[in-house]
């Protein structure tokens, strides 16, 4: 199976690239299935109905969230309606959508995607993320119940990312890390089987601070002081992200790659 994983879709600039290239990606790379992070997808902080619908429409089989995950008031009621969409497992009790779900290739093949917060750095006390995708992974074995599976690991530390790669390798697919918005050069399979990169990247115009347009960042790095609201950059965009194939037999991976499309970077892709 040929799984293309998009990093976290940032603003306006984000949302209109991925409208506009991926469908050509989908083709040109003969794509079986299609995940992308929305959860900065609106204004740079969270994901609305409406832009979940552009970015469906678009190509994406299933979108995925984090931490902002219900910043957009709306999608705490559009995610009951839309299946499609994936929120974080270890999120607060109560949640609504759901954390980890199964979804169907156009030939019938079963993928599960799951989404997990991690603890390091982050604002909030999320529940332990290593216990709440060990659950999912044990009842969707990859090529046994799925054809293959992907755990999206939304956090700040690179550690923390590679140790839920170790964690799961030989259970998933795929691990691939989101929310730091800047592409690690760490794509590769693990021992057991699945494939890994710490953080896929944003999509979005790389001319900025992870997304944002820099003056306002800058002034508060160098005073200590806000002056502004931030606010996507509208630059040219790059697609990033990883492609993944997979065995259907054994739901290994079996060929890894960064992907990098347009915009400021340098090129990646199958």
């Amino acid at each position: 199976m040929r799984i293309l994983y998009l990093g976290d879709v940032m603003g306006r600039a984000g949302r209109q690239a991925v409208a506009e290239r991926l469908p050509g990606l989908r083709q040109a790379w003969k794509l079986d299935f299609v995940v992308v992070n929305g959860e900065n997808a609106t204004g740079g902080m969270g994901l609305s109905g409406a832009h979940a619908k552009a970015l469906l429409d678009a190509g994406a089989d299933c979108l995925t969230l984090g931490d902002h995950a219900f910043d957009q008031k709306d999608m705490l009621q559009f995610i009951e309606g839309e299946p499609r969409i994936v929120r974080p497992l270890n999120f607060a009790k109560g949640a609504p959508g759901r954390g980890a779900a199964v979804f169907s290739d156009a030939r019938g093949r079963k993928v599960m995607v799951a989404q997990v917060l991690g603890q390091v750095f982050m604002k909030r006390a999320f529940d332990d993320p290593f216990s709440a995708v060990d659950t999912v992974m044990r009842t969707h074995v990859p090529g046994g119940a799925v054809q293959a599976s992907l755990i999206d690991i939304h956090c700040e530390a690179t550690s923390e990312k590679m140790g839920m790669g170790h964690y799961c390798d030989g259970r998933a697919s795929i691990v691939v890390g989101s929310h730091t918005h800047v592409p690690t050069a760490d794509a590769q399979i693990l021992p057991g089987g699945t494939a890994f990169q710490s953080d896929a990247g944003m999509c979005g115009d790389y001319l900025s601070v992870i997304g944002m347009e820099k003056t306002e960042p800058m002034r508060r790095f160098v005073t200590g002081m806000g002056k502004e609201r931030f606010t996507p950059a509208l630059g040219e965009v790059t697609l990033c992200g990883l492609y993944v194939e997979t065995d259907d037999a054994t739901g290994k991976a079996t060929h890894v790659q960064m992907v990098r499309e347009g915009g400021r970077l340098s090129p990646g892709g199958p």
